[in-house]
């Protein structure tokens, strides 16, 4: 975004677009803000979401360095003109902030603040956070006298709100899914390692009861068979105490794509009897949506690859390249040929695979011959 004034249709649209191309609720906050500072000219704007105990769960300001935001200290409290933006949903509107009678102080290393303009956003009756402005006059040498803010600044930032609300609602929404999804891959992921546990333990079962028939017509057998139970016992301990370890709530907001990744190949390599291995050279953070894309192309190409192709060995690769990145999962696998199965109008997941890459600007490639494996590659563009 350019900085300085701006008015006019284009400049609404092109706040309103800003606010709109994120998915994250972090960022769609900030986009606002800034979008709101810029278009109206003000020295300073916040917004406030506010939590279920009298304060704010998120309050994302411009404007102020990094260094007095600091000195400010806790986030701010729902109370004076912030309390009555969120009770009421009409916009406030001041010469000076400091005389309302509502005004009820700010802590010593808060910046001083004049005219005011604020604006609740608003989705139906829900108020979901509180937008603000300040020192418009004051920014171009006012004397404090009068409100810089005009009749069209509030009709701007109305009409900003407005769409800020469902920008907001939107990426709430995506968030939440996104939540859910994790979800369910962590019960797709137990699910594996339940079979891996069951088939152990049935192992272990059968062990047992050829070991107690050899108990007395060769105990030397039955002790050799007794000492298997033992280390089929082992082995399912372990993989119950992986389940416990690497199905715990988990993302990549919190771990990131290489983490998230290294995590579901080791749950996998372990439930089943392929190899699979995972090796990341390079990596860098990528934006959310292409991180989130490349998972899901690396689960739908290891689940193809474990239950389709018979493979002995999976391989996944992830690799920076320029800004960007690519991933690879490779097996030695019973391969097809990708024409005929279009023919034949299978897929095995190729379609959403191709859809999530297009849909985030990468590319994907897929090799494979009937007897020669597959690989499927992904290539993303970074940001």
């Amino acid at each position: 975004m350019t900085h300085g004034p701006r008015s006019g249709l284009s400049a609404v649209s092109a706040a309103i677009l800003a606010m709109s191309r994120h998915l994250e609720v972090r960022d769609v906050l900030k986009t606002i803000v800034v979008s709101a500072r810029e278009l109206l000219d003000a020295q300073y704007a916040a917004l406030g979401v506010p939590d279920d105990h009298g304060g704010f769960s998120q309050f994302v300001v411009d404007g102020v360095s990094d260094e007095t935001w600091k000195a400010i200290g806790p986030l701010p409290r729902q109370h004076g003109i912030l309390a009555a933006m969120l009770e009421d949903k009409n916009p406030q509107r001041l010469a000076d902030v400091r005389k309302d009678p509502r005004f009820g102080g700010w802590p010593d290393a808060h910046p001083e603040m004049g005219d005011f303009l604020g604006m609740p956003v608003a989705d139906g009756d829900e108020n979901l956070a509180v937008l603000f402005l300040a020192n418009k006059a004051y920014k171009h040498g006012g004397t404090g006298v009068g409100c810089g803010f005009t009749d069209e600044d509030e009709e701007l930032l109305a009409v900003l709100a407005q769409h800020a609300a469902i920008a907001l609602t939107n990426a709430r929404l995506y968030e939440r899914s996104r939540e859910l999804t994790i979800a369910d891959e962590r019960a797709r992921l137990a699910h594996e390692l339940h079979d891996a546990v069951a088939q152990k333990l049935f192992s272990l079962r059968l062990t047992a009861q050829a070991a107690t028939a050899l108990v007395d017509r060769d105990p030397g057998r039955a002790k050799d068979q007794l000492h298997q139970v033992a280390h089929l016992a082992a082995e399912a301990t372990d993989e119950l105490r992986a389940a416990v370890v690497e199905l715990r709530p988990a993302g990549l907001d919190e771990d990131g794509l290489v983490a998230t990744l290294r995590t579901q190949v080791k749950v996998l390599d372990r439930a089943h009897a392929a190899s699979v291995g995972f090796a990341a050279h390079g990596m860098r953070a990528l934006p959310a949506s292409q991180e989130e894309a490349l998972l899901r192309v690396a689960q739908e190409a290891l689940h193809n690859a474990l239950r389709h192709s018979g493979a002995e060995h999976v391989e996944v690769t992830l690799a920076r390249r320029g800004q960007g990145a690519t991933l690879r999962v490779a097996d030695d696998g019973s391969g097809f040929d990708p024409s005929a199965v279009r023919q034949a109008g299978r897929h095995l997941g190729l379609v959403s695979m191709r859809d999530r890459a297009n849909g985030v600007g990468g590319r994907l490639k897929v090799v494979s011959e009937p007897g020669q494996g597959t690989a499927i590659e992904m290539e993303v563009p970074g940001g």
